[in-house]
């Protein structure tokens, strides 16, 4: 717990390291931990014709948590949640195919949406209309695996930060930090460029890299072990 909240002290802490963001992007994965499962909702046709484009419920909330949902699935009870002393609204990123009912049940709960891509979520243009409707050109990437490497793997991600903690419990089936999956991005090496190493209090280490981009599997390092 004192790592995770180093971590969360990096980025949303009161002395924070990153601070022109305006929020955090998270997948389906880390979603659904929040709200504790996938709740099955019936979720009864709207009565009214529901706007079309985006939803802002909170135009005043100062940090949002950005949930990946691309089929609607997430069914949130609430629009906020706190990690830590901060309390984030949340905003859907979705594509404009999710249906009416579930819009609806967002904006009956005052969770706020965008939408970006019609059939798929388009994650490029979820990222540029984060950057212009909250106008900020900082958004930090919280995971899981299969996010962060889509993420990366199109270009959309230009810093790796990272906080190693000295602790290892040798489970199984522990996600990595990046993971490929075939219905969103392929595997494909992809270089970093380290820019710092700090020391934490608690022996942990952070470490933050440059994304260098796609590189030839002959100038791939060769995979190393302990």
């Amino acid at each position: 717990m004192r790592s995770q909240k180093l971590y969360f002290d990096l980025f949303l802490g009161e002395n924070r390291y990153f601070t022109k963001h305006r929020g955090w992007i998270s997948g389906s994965g880390t979603s659904r931990a929040i709200l504790g499962g996938t709740p099955q909702l019936e979720l009864p046709e709207p009565t009214e014709p529901v706007p079309a484009g985006d939803f802002i419920a909170d135009p005043d909330a100062q940090m949002h948590y950005f949930a990946v949902d691309r089929s609607g699935t997430l069914a949130w009870d609430r629009s906020t949640f706190s990690y830590f002393d901060v309390d984030a609204h949340i905003v859907e990123l979705i594509p404009a195919s999710v249906s009416d009912a579930f819009k609806a049940h967002l904006r009956s709960v005052g969770v706020s949406y965008l939408i970006a891509g019609d059939e798929q979520l388009d994650m490029a243009e979820a990222v540029r209309k984060i950057g212009a409707i909250f106008d900020t050109d900082e958004i930090i990437l919280g995971g899981g695996a299969t996010l962060n490497w889509s993420m990366i793997r199109d270009g959309l991600c230009d810093e790796v930060s990272l906080v190693l903690m000295p602790i290892a419990d040798g489970e199984n089936g522990t996600n990595s930090l990046f993971e490929a999956n075939e219905k969103f991005s392929a595997p494909v090496p992809i270089a970093f460029s380290l820019k710092a190493v700090e020391p934490l209090e608690d022996g942990s280490v952070w470490l933050r890299y440059d994304v260098q981009g796609p590189v030839s599997d002959d100038e791939a390092p060769a995979s190393a072990s302990v």
